[in-house]
């Protein structure tokens, strides 16, 4: 998330405010969400929640790069960009549960988006781009020997994730299964 958040009234910030707004875009879609529900369901005024944000859109690219910097973040890291290629991919897949996990609702309002707008437009060609790094994982692990699976490593990587992104219809944070659970069930099942 960038740096840009701003504290206004006490008590409400930039951060409370995108939260809901979250739920209510996952709850309502974002075209149907207006400030003024968000105004309602935080108890402010329309104008106390543009002291925050310049607009509802704002709302939604701060929320989508909520999602799409920590997955992101994965890739960067020194573990998804050192060692075997296997190892490689089982960080950028455990790292992608763990992310899902600590961001649920932000990676379920980027699972919904279309391309309906600038920003979405933006997120998904930023979420290409995720893709594009995993698949590229998939073939080097495949072609190191580690990886026993065929087909065109972009389906491959969609396959993965489409595990993953699941998690999004059924998973809760406080339920029996942790995150680091759940990295290892998808690993296992992924690469054993």
């Amino acid at each position: 998330m960038t740096d840009t958040l701003r504290r206004g009234r006490p008590g409400y910030d930039q951060r409370g405010i995108l939260a809901v707004a979250v739920a209510a875009f996952n709850e309502h879609g974002y075209d149907a969400t207006s400030i003024g529900m968000l105004a309602g369901r935080l108890g402010l005024s329309k104008s106390a929640i543009y002291h925050h944000v310049a607009s509802k859109e704002e709302l939604l690219r701060l929320a989508l790069d909520e999602a799409l910097d920590g997955l992101e973040g994965v890739l960067r890291s020194a573990a998804a960009v050192t060692g075997s290629a296997t190892d490689r991919l089982a960080f950028a897949l455990r790292g992608a549960v763990l992310v899902l996990a600590d961001k649920l609702p932000y990676v379920t309002l980027l699972l919904r988006v279309r391309g309906n707008t600038e920003v979405e437009r933006a997120a998904l060609a930023r979420r290409r781009a995720f893709d594009h790094a995993v698949a590229e994982l998939v073939d080097a692990a495949r072609s190191e020997g580690s990886l026993r699976v065929e087909g065109e490593p972009a389906v491959v990587a969609r396959l993965l994730f489409g595990m993953i992104n699941s998690l999004t219809e059924w998973y809760h944070p406080d339920g029996p299964v942790t995150p680091d659970e759940l990295a290892d069930t998808v690993i296992a099942l992924a690469l054993r």
